[in-house]
């Protein structure tokens, strides 16, 4: 870190409620969105306590006021809870450091910054290395789920608009096909009329919804492995970090997303498409812990839509891929010429791939969903 910045950061960090005298500022992690650094304090008393805190990206998340009232009346809830059972309510949710001012964020200078409690004794994978790695998220995010299946879904703000809203989507694509902007669309005909010809599918989660046939939740809405912290003496999860995509939903989103990124036999960005399918037994074994984690709270029509939920939220992101590369790579950051339209292809290779083992799926879910 330069140290302008560092001087910047420690400053910052100083204008929060910390225990002990702020010693050490470091970056930290490798996050696409906020700025995360982590902040050391020597306590009177000898040792330490250990921080995160964040510049949020106010570019994407366009009002961080909204943003934080979610992250605390979600935690504060969930604090509840986890007290009531018993747990440990310093690792099992986030816990918002106020400022010396007993705000939930600091503005400085046209900038907005938050701070958590560091959570000890635990990592964040950022890809599946075992099977039981991807079993204990599933766990962690049904439990989740079932945790805060009581929350009033319908108080809390939208912190990106439609974000999962699939006929939104399709609808932002057809724009960007019709405009054409970089005249790219003569070289993806195939890819556009694999979209086009499944419209159909996009209306059936926000059709759910709209009619009550599955109840709206509170979702995640990022539910990648490493968004749960795993402890390091036990390797269970033991608590869900990065909150500020929590928002109205389904919990089809949550899972959906998670098979998406997860199950993948290959990186979302694989060239070579035969390296791409869905791996069965990872699908099996997150259905598995999310069912566990969930503990019932599903109902039966979310149940029996689950495999939905999984090939909706790849396609999704397969039409968010491709409607960027026809906008000219506006959106998503790449690495290479092309990188946007790779990364669709897997997506629509996958969805491809899914309608092949669709019986498969559904037999997994009706295994796990009769336990």
């Amino acid at each position: 870190m330069e140290q302008g910045l560092k001087e910047k950061i420690w400053s910052v960090a100083q204008k929060f409620q910390v225990q002990g005298e702020v010693t050490e500022v470091e970056e930290y992690g490798n996050g696409h969105i906020n700025d995360t650094y982590l902040v050391t304090c020597a306590l009177a008393e000898g040792g330490v306590k250990r921080y995160i805190m964040q510049r949020m990206n106010d570019s994407i998340f366009k009002n961080p006021k909204e943003l934080m009232e979610n992250v605390v009346n979600v935690t504060s809830f969930l604090r509840k809870k986890i007290s009531a059972a018993g747990g440990d309510v310093e690792r099992e949710t986030l816990n918002v450091i106020l400022t010396k001012e007993d705000k939930h964020y600091l503005e400085e200078m046209g900038e907005f910054f938050r701070m958590y409690l560091f959570i000890e004794d635990a990592i964040s994978l950022e890809q599946v290395k075992r099977p039981e790695d991807f079993y204990n998220s599933a766990v962690s995010f049904g439990n989740f789920q079932k945790l805060l299946e009581d929350y009033p879904a319908d108080t809390l703000h939208e912190t990106i608009v439609n974000f999962h809203n699939t006929v939104s989507r399709f609808e932002d694509f057809k724009k960007a096909v019709a405009e054409d902007r970089c005249g790219r669309a003569k070289e993806v005909e195939e890819e556009i009329a694999f979209v086009l010809n499944r419209e159909a599918d996009t209306h059936i989660i926000c059709d759910a919804l709209a009619e009550e046939r599955i109840p709206l939740r509170v979702t995640h809405n990022d539910t990648k492995l490493n968004n749960i912290m795993i402890d390091n003496k036990t390797g269970k999860g033991i608590c869900v970090i990065d909150l500020d995509t929590v928002m109205p939903g389904s919990a089809l989103y949550d899972y959906g997303d998670s098979i998406r990124f997860g199950a993948n036999t290959g990186a979302e960005d694989e060239k070579n498409l035969d390296l791409i399918s869905l791996n069965l037994g990872l699908f099996d074994i997150y259905t598995k812990g999310y069912m566990e984690g969930c503990q019932g709270s599903l109902t039966k029509e979310e149940i029996r839509l689950l495999p939905m939920g999984a090939k909706l939220m790849t396609f999704e992101c397969g039409i968010r891929f491709l409607g960027d590369y026809l906008n000219g790579d506006v959106y998503f950051k790449i690495h290479r010429p092309e990188h946007n339209l790779d990364r669709c292809r897997t997506q629509f290779c996958l969805v491809a791939d899914m309608e092949k083992k669709w019986k498969q799926m559904e037999s997994i879910v009706e295994k796990y969903g009769e336990q």
